[in-house]
């Protein structure tokens, strides 16, 4: 007979480490978007919303005398680490992704790139082995909109001969993403994604 606690790996030396690196990630520093500063790295990161969007208010609110309600959770993993290959420590994959971010940011409607902030935790090898662990823990713990309820921010462009696929709910939501503007297909309506945006929030 099968039994499932044969079966099962647990460890209180895993859970204390995933908890110290939550913990050391959410004293690091605050930054503006778009950096200033070029890096090298992996890791993970937070963009953290303090503008007058009136749609995303309550968020704003959490986050005025300090930055504690992340609206987006995201990772950068160094190249070769999906493929199990060498990772290249050295490529700015983490800088890369919040410069990104930014020009999303910029392109959107309705929000602006001054209204946000990001914190990032930086993690190489072979600390690079939590980045999706510590990514999936920060979407548990905050349940970031971007994340769980307004999908598609961090999409990238499909490239040619995948217009025909349909934009995502950011892009309905805030309109103007260069890339995302040649997409044709609607899944839903802004309407909608208002409506859902709100239930979630209240």
């Amino acid at each position: 007979m099968l039994d499932p606690v044969q079966h099962t790996f647990q460890s209180a030396e895993f859970r204390s480490m995933v908890a110290n690196a939550l913990l050391f990630f959410e004293n690091t520093p605050i930054h503006s978007l778009p950096l200033s500063q070029t890096f090298v790295d992996s890791g993970v990161y937070a963009l953290y919303y303090l503008g007058d969007y009136p749609l995303y208010a309550p968020i704003s609110l959490h986050n005025q005398s300090s930055c504690i309600l992340p609206i987006y959770v995201g990772k950068a993993v160094p190249p070769g680490w999906r493929t199990s290959r060498s990772p290249n420590a050295t490529a700015p994959t983490l800088f890369n992704r919040l410069q990104e971010h930014a020009r999303s940011i910029q392109q959107g409607a309705d929000i602006h790139v001054a209204h946000f902030r990001c914190r990032f935790m930086i993690l190489n090898v072979p600390e690079s082995d939590l980045i999706t662990v510590i990514e999936a823990e920060l979407i548990r713990r905050f349940k970031p909109l971007w994340n769980s309820t307004v999908d598609g921010f961090g999409n990238h462009d499909p490239g040619v001969g995948r217009k025909d696929q349909a934009k995502s709910e950011w892009d309905i939501l805030h309109p103007g993403r260069l890339w995302a503007e040649k997409l044709i297909k609607t899944a839903t309506t802004r309407e909608v994604i208002i409506a859902k945006v709100r239930q979630i929030l209240a």
